[in-house]
């Protein structure tokens, strides 16, 4: 496959990701209401946003996750002000899931399934896993510093926060190990896994 066959199957692969990212947040959350109005979401939106980073690198799979979560935000009352949040969040958790599975594991070289599905894991508890700790905090300061709200509200939606994104954190690295370990041979199999030559 020649460069620019290649260009184009990796933006048509982010755009698909970046509906998905979009789709699952959208339409398959489970919102749990905080006051004032606000609202926190149990969801697997950022499951697509890390399997984007392990089958076409951290710069796309970031870019996959933040449009579609974000245009998600965008169009949802309740969560439209806090898009520019969200967009730089889903594309940190993009370039560290495919730092760390592209740059320091070197996943697109192997063929060792074993060796594939641990890093997968790993790459996806790191990206993940960074959300975790930044979701709350920094929707904790965004909410507080640049939106105006209270502290204590914006204190109870982080503690909320923290735990909805935990959970979500473990059901999309589950749900990424079985996609991508299932997804990736069917594709190079086609002759459409594309290849990661940075992160």
């Amino acid at each position: 496959m020649d460069n620019r066959n290649t260009t184009v199957l990796k933006w048509a692969q982010t755009a698909l990701l970046a509906a998905l990212c979009f789709v699952t947040f959208t339409f398959l959350q489970i919102k749990i209401p905080m006051p004032g109005g606000d609202a926190t979401s149990l969801h697997i939106g950022n499951a697509f946003c890390v399997l984007a980073a392990l089958l076409l690198g951290g710069g796309y799979g970031g870019l996959a996750g933040a449009v579609g979560m974000t245009i998600a935000d965008v169009i949802d009352p309740v969560y439209i002000l806090v898009a520019p949040k969200t967009f730089v969040l889903k594309f940190c958790i993009g370039l560290i899931t495919g730092l760390v599975a592209h740059k320091i594991a070197k996943i697109g070289q192997s063929n060792d399934k074993k060796y594939i599905f641990k890093w997968s894991v790993i790459a996806s508890v790191c990206g993940l896993g960074f959300n975790v700790i930044f979701d709350p905090l920094v929707g904790f300061f965004y909410k507080q510093y640049i939106l105006g709200q209270p502290q204590e509200m914006a204190s109870v939606l982080a503690k909320w926060s923290t735990m909805t994104t935990f959970v979500n954190a473990v059901v999309s690295t589950i749900l990424v190990a079985v996609i991508y370990n299932a997804l990736r041979p069917a594709l190079a199999k086609a002759g459409l896994l594309v290849e990661v030559k940075n992160f």
